[in-house]
């Protein structure tokens, strides 16, 4: 190995192992890695510019700001209660209605929002149908993400793939392009869901009540006998809390908020503001037409439309800042630094060259199920994001070495680097859903497992249907 390989590879190391301790800020640990490679000269100044400015972050920031016009405009919030009004009276049917229409607009807006609107919704009509929220809530969150498969803009994942391909010297996807194949993955997963996954839920629910009834017919007991005030002659020398183990937080509930409570984002559901929000939707649509008719870049459309925001007045150049998640923006561009160090250096072409003296035997669709496998298991512990940058030059370079057009192989990370359920804290929104639906660790591995299976074979299918080798 070369000193600038040797240097790559424990920049990379060092990266996914913070990032896997989760101690530190991911954009940080990108940030970080990202620098040493520039001080120790593994990549080039120029290289660093490239990542802070790819089509990829510029896409993405344009595509926040557009999303959060329209949210702050208040339409997302009209949609989500009209639907919601339109589907109560087809009782638990209507929430998965709900819970579909979701999904779609999770492949045109970033689904965080989304579920931050929608989970409060869900949650109350199923207690309203004197229904488990939990039978709802995590299917929510899967089917949002699913739906971010159907478009390139659908989550930055896609848009960074694209991005990483089009450095490779490989043709760009059209905003269409990879829709058959996550129609059929969140169609797959979607039916999954509603007569195996939601079913599991509500038998963990049912366990869950027994439980509790359980746990409160002991605490009645025991407050029965601490309100007896002698035990023959002698009284009792504890309180109920102290033999409950109960804190002053727990008690009168200055505890500390949890992780992912919906409720903290309430101010997302807001008042509809008519103008804002005609404007942001023609702007948003016009969005969409002109990357998906090829009339201009996703990257140059997405520009155009959130500077048009401002200078029509519909967001204040604040507000457009505030939209910007330039946490994601920067962990993005870090990480497009450390992908491409992998990718100058060689260290890309080698690990492809590893790859396929296993599974050459096996042929290109062995190659595709493999890839697949090994993204979809790095995904489960970090960001995918990470994921994209890291396995993507890696997929070029193993459709090289078979000979065979890398188009599939770039789909397959898309779909792998999104598609992973079986962790409670590897997507945003499953952490959103984690406390409001009250869910265990286990849960989460119980239903996103089998999902996370089913999913891959409906994409080894689906992959090399729509992308033949």
């Amino acid at each position: 190995m070369t000193l600038d390989q040797i240097i790559a590879l424990i920049v990379l190391v060092a990266v996914v192992g913070v990032m896997i301790h989760g101690r530190m800020r991911s954009d940080v640990v990108a940030l970080s890695g990202a620098a040493a490679l520039l001080l120790f000269g593994v990549v080039r100044p120029v290289e660093v510019q490239s990542a802070f400015a790819s089509p990829a972050v510029i896409a993405l920031a344009g595509l926040f700001v557009i999303a959060y016009a329209i949210e702050l405009s208040g339409l997302l919030g009209l949609m989500i209660r009209k639907a919601t009004a339109l589907c109560r009276r087809f009782g638990a049917l209507g929430i998965w209605v709900v819970i579909g229409l979701c999904g779609s607009v999770g492949g045109f807006l970033n689904n965080t929002p989304v579920v931050v609107l929608a989970a409060p919704v869900v949650r109350d009509m199923a207690k309203s149908l004197a229904l488990s929220p939990k039978r709802f809530l995590m299917p929510l969150s899967h089917v949002t993400v699913m739906g971010g498969l159907l478009t390139l803009i659908g989550t930055s994942t896609n848009l960074l793939v694209n991005d990483m391909a089009r450095n490779a010297g490989q043709p760009v996807f059209s905003l269409f392009e990879i829709t058959p194949v996550g129609l059929v993955i969140a169609v797959v997963g979607g039916l999954w869901l509603y007569f195996v996954g939601a079913r599991q839920l509500g038998r963990t629910a049912s366990l869950d009540e027994e439980a509790e009834a359980e746990r409160a017919r002991m605490e009645a007991e025991a407050l029965a006998a601490a309100r007896r005030p002698r035990l023959g002659r002698w009284r009792l020398p504890f309180s109920l809390p102290a033999l409950l183990g109960e804190s002053r937080s727990q008690r009168d509930g200055t505890g500390d908020a949890h992780l992912g409570d919906v409720e903290m984002y309430a101010s997302a559901d807001r008042p509809l503001q008519w103008r804002r929000a005609l404007i942001a939707l023609t702007i948003f649509v016009l969005v969409v037409a002109a990357a998906g008719l090829g009339v201009a870049p996703i990257a140059a459309a997405a520009f155009a439309g959130a500077v048009a925001l401002i200078l029509l007045g519909v967001l204040t150049p604040d507000e457009a800042y505030s939209g910007l998640k330039p946490d994601i923006l920067l962990l993005i561009a870090g990480m497009v630094v450390v992908g491409t160090a992998i990718e100058v250096t060689g260290l890309a072409a080698q690990g492809a060259g590893l790859l396929i003296e296993v599974i050459r035997p096996f042929g290109p669709l062995g190659a595709l199920i493999v890839l697949y496998g090994v993204t979809l298991f790095a995904t489960e512990l970090l960001s995918n994001a990470t994921v994209a940058v890291l396995v993507t030059p890696i997929a070029v370079a193993l459709a090289e070495s078979l000979g065979v057009d890398p188009r599939p192989f770039l789909v397959t990370v898309m779909m792998a680097a999104s598609a992973a359920f079986a962790t409670p804290f590897g997507y945003q929104t499953n952490v959103l859903v984690y406390q409001m639906g009250g869910y265990s660790y286990l849960d989460f591995v119980r239903v996103g497992l089998p999902l996370n299976l089913i999913t891959w074979a409906a994409a080894m299918v689906a992959i090399p249907l729509f992308f033949p080798f």
